[in-house]
């Protein structure tokens, strides 16, 4: 698997600013999501573009694997590089995204943000938030889940490339495949209680897990780890089709995955009003209709042929800084467009909006720390 070649840089660096606008994109429909049936329309219309960007993070993911496997470094030099470089940044953005909320939702806002309990932003709990970031992410730092799970892959790469080294095309074909199989767990766990499943002790969960136990049948295989191994196969292995093959392939598939995205929501949240947990199947980024939906994007994007650009290379690096600070950008667009918008202007204008300054203002803070030494390791 050679990604020197300049042929192959371009589709890269694209992919990478895509996924990271997706993503920005993702959390600026969340709060139109969250009106559900207080306003259908405006639901409707977050529950219809969060639906079209599931996508964002397992291709985040695939980049990961793209860029990072096969591993060339000893498993303590592979740590020390990439651990080290996820932990500063994930201590300095815990304290520091709490700090702009607070900052800004106790002296900067105008008006009261009707998606927050303002009460939950006094100084105390922003002190609580801060120092608990060890435990996990809190709302503030919603993004910042991505590190948590992102510092685990790290974990197992070293692991995977050692036997991605000697593994055959058939072999890692066989691992995709169990992953796949994988894929649909969430449909299952929720099946399986309608087909008279009582679960063990008011736990529900499948396949070997309960109370004391989290690890079950597919829990060593599946998840991202799935598409991370997928990018590397899909580089090393190129499927043989045309561009317009995979756009013939590519985009029914992709529709039939945003179908179930979009139409399962809905179906969720009429028949399992307030139950989030349920609500989010058909979100999770390990179901069948999310691969549906990121499979072709990748593939379609792979065969492209997206010449080398210093502009776009330059604001790939950056893809990761702006992920990690682009989350209090969206609550300031969300209110600041809520305040100057007429009423009436449908929410999928709001949400574009919000994500298109969201996106440009995080990019030129980034690029702002990355002209100094001392903040660069920070969005770096």
């Amino acid at each position: 698997m050679e990604l020197k070649k300049k042929e192959n840089i371009g589709w890269i660096d694209l992919l990478r600013v895509s996924a990271c606008f997706l993503v920005v994109f993702a959390h600026c429909c969340d709060p139109f999501v969250a009106r559900f049936d207080s306003d259908r329309s405006t639901f409707l219309q977050g529950c219809a573009l969060g639906s079209a960007v599931r996508s964002c993070v397992p291709l985040f993911v695939m980049m990961t694997g793209v860029l990072l496997l096969p591993v060339r470094h000893s498993m303590s030099e592979f740590y020390r590089k990439r651990i080290g470089r996820i932990v500063v940044p994930l201590i300095f953005w815990s304290v520091m995204l709490p700090v702009l909320y607070f900052i800004y939702l106790n002296y900067i806002a105008t008006t009261d943000s009707p998606t927050i309990d303002l009460s939950t932003f006094t100084w105390s709990m922003t002190l609580t938030k801060i120092y608990t970031f060890i435990f996990n992410f809190n709302y503030d730092t919603t993004p910042l889940w991505y590190l948590y799970m992102l510092i685990g892959l790290y974990f197992v790469i070293p692991i995977f490339g050692a036997w991605l080294d000697r593994a055959s095309q058939k072999d890692i074909k066989l691992f995709l495949t169990v992953w796949g199989i994988s894929l649909f767990l969430p449909y299952l766990k929720m099946v399986a209680p309608a087909l008279g499943y009582l679960g063990n002790w008011g736990n529900m969960d499948i396949l070997g897990v309960c109370d004391w136990n989290a690890f079950g049948t597919f829990y060593y295989v599946s998840g991202f780890i799935g598409y991370l191994i997928l990018a590397y196969y899909l580089v090393k292995y190129p499927l043989q089709w045309s561009l317009n093959k995979a756009l013939a392939i590519g985009i029914p598939m992709f529709l039939v995955g945003y179908a179930i995205t979009f139409g399962g929501y809905l179906v969720m949240q009429e028949n399992f009003p307030g139950n989030y947990a349920y609500l989010e199947i058909v979100w999770l980024f390990g179901g069948i209709n999310v691969f549906m939906m990121t499979f072709p994007i990748f593939v379609i994007v792979q065969k492209m042929k997206i010449p080398s650009s210093p502009a776009l290379s330059k604001m790939a690096s950056m893809t990761f800084g702006i992920y990690l600070c682009h989350f209090v950008f969206v609550q300031i667009g969300y209110d600041l467009f809520a305040a100057v918008l007429p009423a009436g202007v449908p929410a999928v204008i709001h949400i574009i909006c919000i994500a298109v300054v969201a996106f440009f203002i995080s990019y030129l803070i980034v690029r702002g720390m990355y002209a100094f030494k001392p903040t660069r390791r920070l969005v770096a």
